[in-house]
C-alpha cells in the first residue's frame, strides 16, 4: 500500500509527508504514524482544571495527508497564527527539518535532456510550418508538367536509298536507242512498281546517251511517298528535224494539206536555241517506300536546271602585314613550285601531310601573297596562283598556313597547311 501511495504522490507532484519519516524514526513499540499520548490522570487525584475531550486519533494514512495540508496552510502568506502555543500545528517541536513541508530533489540529467530535445523538436515543427506552409503538408502542389523529350533518331525516310534508286531510274529513262529498245525496258522494270508499262511515254524513236546522273534533294510526302530531284547530263541535240520527218509513216497519205501547214507553223515557233553538245536536264521522279524498298510509282517529269546561282555574302577582310608578306613570299613560291612537281613534303613543315598534284600541272606564277596581321608561331595568308594545264592557264586562290620551325642554330617559316578557295 505504501508503494502505491508513493507512486501517486510522484504522479500528482505532491510533497512527501513528514509523517513517513517520523514513523521510520519512531520506537519499535509505538504505532506508526501516531503521536505519543500522555497517560490520563487517576480519578482519585483532583484535576486542576477540566480537560476538554480529545477527538479520537485519525488513521495513520489520513493523518499524513492532514499534516501535509496543515503545513501548506501555515506557510501560505497571510495565514492566521495559532491562538495558543499548545494548539500549534503538528509541525511544531518536530525540529528544524519540519519548517519545509517537502524536500527539493534534483531532476535527473536524462530527464532534462529529453525535455530539451522535445522543446527543440516542437520549435522545429513550428518553424517548418511557417516556411513551407501548413497547406503543403496536406495538399501537395502538383508537379510541373515536363515536355516530352524529343529524341532525334535521324530521318524517318530512307533518303539515300531513294536517291540511289532515282539516279538509276533517271539514267535508264533518259537513254534510248530506237534500234535496240529492249535494254531500256529491262532497266526501267528493275525500279518501277509492278504492273506499270515500261515502254509507256516513249514512241520508240530516236537515240540519246546519258553521261552523268546526279541525285539531289528528296521531298518527303505523306504515306511514305516522296519526290526525288535528279540532274542528268545527256548527249544529243534538243531537236532533230530529220527525226521528225522520219517519224511520219511512209504509207500515211490520208492527211490533208491543212494538217501539213499547221505542222509547218508549229515548227517555226519551236525554240531557236541550238544545242550541239551535252546538256543538263532536271528530272523529278515519284517514289514510294513499300515492302522494305524504294520503287518508282509513275512517269517522271522534266524540270529546269538553274542557270545562275544566287549571290553569296561578302567575306570578312582582314588587314595585311606587308612586312611579313615580303619576307615569306619566297617560302610560299618555292612551296607551290614543289607542289606541282609532287615534292611538296620536302619543303613543308615537319609533321605536315600534303598530297602532291597530279601530273600535267605546272606552276605559272605566284601573282599575289598577303599575310593577315597577327603574331605567334602560326601565320595565315592568301595566295593567288596560276597553273598551266591542258594548254590553258588557270588562276586559283589558296589559303596557306605558315608555321615557324626553330632549331639550335636558326629558325625558318614553312608551309604546314594549304586549302583551296577562300572560305573565310
Amino acid at each position: 500500500m505504501s508503494t502505491f501511495k508513493t507512486v501517486m504522490r510522484r504522479i500528482l507532484n505532491l510533497p512527501e509527508p513528514q509523517g513517513d519519516k517520523n514513523a521510520a524514526n519512531a520506537p519499535a513499540g509505538d504505532p506508526a504514524g501516531q503521536p505519543a499520548v500522555a497517560p490520563l490522570p487517576q480519578h482519585s487525584a483532583p484535576a486542576p482544571s477540566p480537560v476538554p475531550a480529545q477527538a479520537p486519533p485519525a488513521a495513520a494514512g489520513l493523518q499524513q495527508w492532514t499534516d501535509a495540508a496543515a503545513r501548506l496552510q501555515a506557510q501560505a502568506p497571510g495565514a492566521p497564527q495559532s491562538a495558543a502555543t499548545g494548539q500549534a500545528g503538528p509541525s511544531t517541536g518536530q525540529g528544524k527539518g519540519r519548517d519545509v513541508p517537502w524536500q527539493l530533489e534534483d531532476e535527473n540529467s536524462g530527464t532534462k535532456f529529453l525535455v530539451k530535445v522535445g522543446r527543440g523538436a516542437l520549435w522545429g515543427v513550428v518553424a517548418l510550418a511557417a516556411i513551407t506552409g501548413i497547406r503543403s503538408w496536406f495538399w501537395a502542389p502538383a508537379p510541373p508538367k515536363s515536355e516530352p523529350v524529343q529524341v532525334n533518331n535521324g530521318p524517318t525516310y530512307p533518303v539515300q536509298e531513294a536517291q540511289a534508286v532515282a539516279a538509276r531510274f533517271a539514267r535508264a529513262y533518259l537513254a534510248w536507242d530506237e534500234n535496240d529498245p529492249k535494254p531500256r525496258a529491262e532497266a526501267l522494270a528493275r525500279d518501277m512498281a509492278k504492273g506499270l508499262d515500261t515502254a509507256a511515254g516513249w514512241n520508240t524513236r530516236g537515240r540519246q546517251e546519258v553521261l552523268v546522273a546526279q541525285p539531289g534533294p528528296v521531298a518527303e510526302e505523306k504515306d511514305k511517298r516522296a519526290r526525288v530531284r535528279v540532274d542528268v547530263l545527256v548527249k544529243g541535240p534538243a531537236s532533230d528535224d530529220k527525226s521528225k520527218s522520219s517519224d511520219k509513216p511512209k504509207d500515211d497519205k490520208s492527211k490533208d494539206k491543212k494538217d501539213e501547214a499547221k505542222k509547218d507553223d508549229t515548227s517555226r515557233t519551236d525554240d531557236s536555241r541550238q544545242v550541239t553538245g551535252p546538256r543538263w536536264i532536271g528530272l523529278e521522279i515519284p517514289v514510294v517506300y513499300t515492302s522494305g524498298r524504294i520503287v518508282v510509282t509513275g512517269q517522271p517529269g522534266l524540270v529546269g536546271v538553274p542557270q545562275n546561282a544566287p549571290s553569296a555574302p561578302a567575306l570578312t577582310t582582314q588587314n595585311a602585314d606587308n612586312d611579313f608578306s615580303d619576307k615569306s613570299r619566297g617560302v610560299v613560291e618555292e612551296f607551290f613550285g614543289k607542289y606541282a612537281t609532287g615534292e611538296a613534303e620536302s619543303v613543308a613543315a615537319p609533321g605536315a601531310s600534303i598530297a602532291a598534284l597530279p601530273p600535267g600541272v605546272a606552276l605559272g606564277s605566284l601573282r599575289n601573297w598577303s599575310v593577315d596581321e597577327g603574331s605567334g608561331s602560326d601565320r595565315t595568308g592568301v595566295a593567288t596562283v596560276t597553273w598551266l594545264m591542258g594548254g590553258a592557264e588557270l588562276e586559283q586562290t589558296y589559303r596557306v598556313k605558315l608555321t615557324r620551325v626553330a632549331s639550335a642554330k636558326a629558325e625558318r617559316w614553312q608551309v604546314s597547311e594549304v586549302h583551296g578557295g577562300m572560305s573565310s
